[in-house]
Formats: C-alpha cells, sequence, structure tokens
C-alpha cells in the first residue's frame, strides 16, 4: 500500500518512519528541501511537562494587555482575515478551565507516548543529540511560583517527576552561570534535542529506507473519486496513491481548502538565536515563565527563543520582539556571556496554533482515504514520535494506544 504524506516537518517524517517500519511504501512531499523551517530552529524539547494546552483561562485578557507592548511575549497583527476572526472566536470559546480540564489528560497521553519512543528513535537513528536530564520552570514572583507549584501538583497526578528548587538550589545545578530568580521547577521527565541534528538523521534513516522524497514540490490540487482521494497534482506531476496523510505544519489550513475542507489554523511566529562555543554554559534547559522565553543547551551550544506572533506568513522580522528574547535570557542569567544578536539574522517559524491547542490526529469523513496530522503548535518535537505511531495505526485499521477523540480534526468544522 503506498501513503503520501504532505510536509516533511518533523510530524511528517516520524509518520513517514512508522509507516515504512510496518512495509508501507511511502512518499514525502514538500513544498521546500527540509533544510529549515519550524521543525528545524525550535528549541527540540521533548516536554511531558507541557500537559497544559494553549488556550488557558486567563490568556486572553493577558494577550490585550501584551498586544498593547510591542516587545511582549504575545502579538497579534490587528487585520481583517474572516479565517483569523473565526479562529479567534474558537479560540475566545475553548480557553476556560472546564475545557483545559477535559484536554489535559489526552495532551499528557500524546506527550508521555512520545518521551517513551523517543528512546526507541536514539537506538535506532542515526546518532543525533538527545540530553536527558529535565527541563526548568524558573520564576522571578510569587504569584508565577505558586502558579508552577500547582502545575507540578498536577503533573504528580499524571505520574511525572518534579522537584520543587529554591533559587539557591537552582544556583547549585548551573554552576557556569549566575542564576537570578525565586526558584524553580524541575521536570526531570522532560528531555531535549538538537532539531536540526534529529531532522537530519530522520531524513537519512528514511532516505536509506527507501522512503521515497518529492521536494521544492507544491501541492496544488487534488484527483478525486466518490469519496477517496486518488493522487496529489504538483507543478512537479501527478502522486497517486492509496492514503493521504496531511502533515504540513503551518500551511495545514491552506492545503485543506484544496479539499474543500474547514480547518482552524493560524501560525503562530516565533524566533530564536543560537550560540556557539560559549567558554561558560547552561546545564539545563529552561523555560523562563514571568518572560515566555526558552533556553535549550547542549555542550557549549546554546539556543534562545520565544514570542508568539500571529500575524500570517511573513517574512517580516519584529526587531524588538528578538530583543526581548535576549533581555529576557540576560535577566535570568545576568553572567550569561552572550553578545546581542543581529535581529537581521535571527531565525524564525511558523507554529501551526489550532484554537484549543490541541493537535489535529485521525481520518476526515470528507475522504475515506485522508488523515491529518498537524496543529501541534509548540509541541511538534514533543509529540512528533507519538503522532506517527498514531498515524500507522490509523491508517493500518489497528485500535489507538491511546484515546484520540480530543484530537478529531473535524471538531472545528460546524
Amino acid at each position: 500500500m503506498k501513503v503520501a504524506i504532505i510536509g516533511g516537518g518533523v510530524i511528517g517524517l516520524c509518520c513517514a518512519y512508522y509507516l515504512n517500519k510496518s512495509g508501507y511504501q511511502v512518499t514525502v512531499i514538500e513544498r521546500n528541501d527540509i533544510t529549515d523551517g519550524c521543525s528545524f530552529g525550535n528549541m527540540g524539547y521533548i516536554s511531558p511537562s507541557h500537559f497544559v494546552p494553549l488556550a488557558t483561562p486567563g490568556i486572553i485578557a493577558q494577550g490585550l494587555k501584551w498586544m498593547l507592548s510591542s516587545s511582549s511575549p504575545f502579538y497579534i497583527k490587528p487585520r481583517l482575515n474572516l479565517d483569523l476572526i473565526q479562529w479567534g472566536l474558537a479560540f475566545k470559546n475553548n480557553a476556560n478551565a472546564k475545557k483545559v480540564a477535559e484536554s489535559g489528560p489526552h495532551l499528557n497521553n500524546l506527550l508521555q507516548l512520545s518521551r517513551a519512543l523517543m528512546v526507541d528513535l536514539k537506538k535506532e537513528l542515526p546518532a543525533f543529540d538527545m540530553i536527558e536530564k529535565g527541563c526548568w520552570m524558573l520564576y522571578k514572583s510569587e504569584k508565577t511560583a505558586e502558579h508552577e507549584k500547582q502545575l507540578a501538583a498536577q503533573a504528580h497526578i499524571f505520574g511525572l517527576k518534579t522537584e520543587l528548587c529554591s533559587a539557591a538550589e537552582v544556583q547549585d545545578r548551573e554552576p557556569e552561570v549566575e542564576v537570578n530568580v525565586a526558584g524553580g521547577v524541575l521536570y526531570l521527565d522532560d528531555c531535549h534535542v538538537n532539531p536540526q541534528k534529529f531532522m537530519q538523521s530522520l531524513c537519512k534513516h528514511l532516505q536509506n529506507a527507501g522512503v521515497e522524497f518529492w521536494l521544492n514540490t507544491a501541492v496544488t490540487g487534488f484527483e478525486k473519486s466518490g469519496n477517496k482521494i486518488t493522487a496529489g497534482i504538483t507543478l512537479n506531476g501527478k502522486i497517486a496513491a492509496d492514503e493521504f496523510v496531511i502533515a504540513n505544519g503551518s500551511w495545514l489550513q491552506e492545503i485543506s481548502k484544496l479539499l474543500n475542507i474547514k480547518i482552524l489554523m493560524q501560525p503562530g511566529k516565533g524566533y530564536s538565536v543560537v550560540y556557539d562555543d560559549l567558554a561558560k554554559n547552561l546545564q539545563y534547559p529552561s523555560i523562563l515563565v514571568d518572560d515566555r522565553t526558552a533556553t535549550a543547551p547542549i555542550n557549549r551550544w546554546l539556543r534562545i527563543g520565544g514570542t508568539m506572533e500571529l500575524s500570517g506568513h511573513s517574512d517580516y522580522i519584529l526587531p524588538k520582539r528578538v530583543m526581548a528574547v535576549y533581555n529576557a535570557v540576560k535577566k535570568y542569567y545576568p553572567s550569561l556571556n552572550l553578545p546581542a544578536p543581529d535581529t537581521s539574522k535571527a531565525w524564525y517559524g511558523y507554529r501551526p496554533v489550532s484554537p484549543d491547542g490541541l493537535p489535529y490526529i485521525g481520518r476526515h469523513s470528507s475522504f475515506s482515504n485522508l488523515s491529518y496530522a498537524g496543529g501541534h503548535a509548540m509541541l511538534g518535537v514533543s509529540a512528533a514520535a507519538g503522532t506517527g505511531v498514531l498515524i500507522e495505526q490509523i491508517i493500518g485499521h489497528k485500535k489507538n494506544g491511546i484515546d484520540i477523540s480530543a484530537f478529531n480534526p473535524e471538531r472545528f468544522s460546524n
């Protein structure tokens, strides 16, 4: 059986990995050349700790305040856009305590499944950096401290291991760099990878395993027969397949429109900056909670990143937002020797953000051979392996290892 996967990011490649492993003939169709994109420049977190979806109580009020500042962690470019308006209304309806309580266990199941699978991938794929020592949630204010302690208590219910640490205890674990915080929670189950090396490792393995790649190939339409898709149409020719998987990240909405399928999605632009050969570096990755900024160290290498900018697919870089990431890191790690970045050379990528912060994983009723794997927001790398396994189970008509009802691609179709 032949499976065509539209999208060559980390989600698409993990789907290809598990389908190929089960004996399917797999073709990956990618509009670029798999050398850049959100799967390459993100923080590389594998984070069971991120079981709270993006749409949470209070985030709209906080977001409105942040929008008044050009350097805030969250920004929506004001514009009359029907897709954005529909997405925003659905986001508002899902940003409540009841929905978060319902969604958390489902997201936790997906993240824990992926975390377990990464252990096997580390053994099976060509070598890539994977650091298994945990991740900090660091805070400066007492209000944030109380919130993080409540989340740690919830994490224990899900079976996650955490350590609540004072400022001195945080500093003890970071011997090379001064840390200026009130305290932190260390999530011991978390790990992180160099996402570029992980993607390169996946690509190399899939090529050697016989997966076919159509690169620099945009899908412009589909051929259909009854309730089945028979081929994807591209400028480079047609690709016939028995099953189709849409896994093209923040462009998922655009490709769906070619099938007259409504999918609510917004590209959430994030920025990152990389430093090499640091004489003194962090020992642990960290999320600087009060400033919504993240760090990811591996040996002498460090990536810093953050922000959520809903401005559509735009090549424009907002320098103040890049500098806000840098300034936050310096605030928490004042002795860390990081030159101010050239903002024009900062990396940026688009996270695929659904209105409830949950991915779209599953078959779509419009076509009997169409499945979705996208909308993972900031959890693409974290949830990629689990998503790949679920897609293989769906296409193989197997029972899913976890309940995927919360990830229904048609949940916003009405």
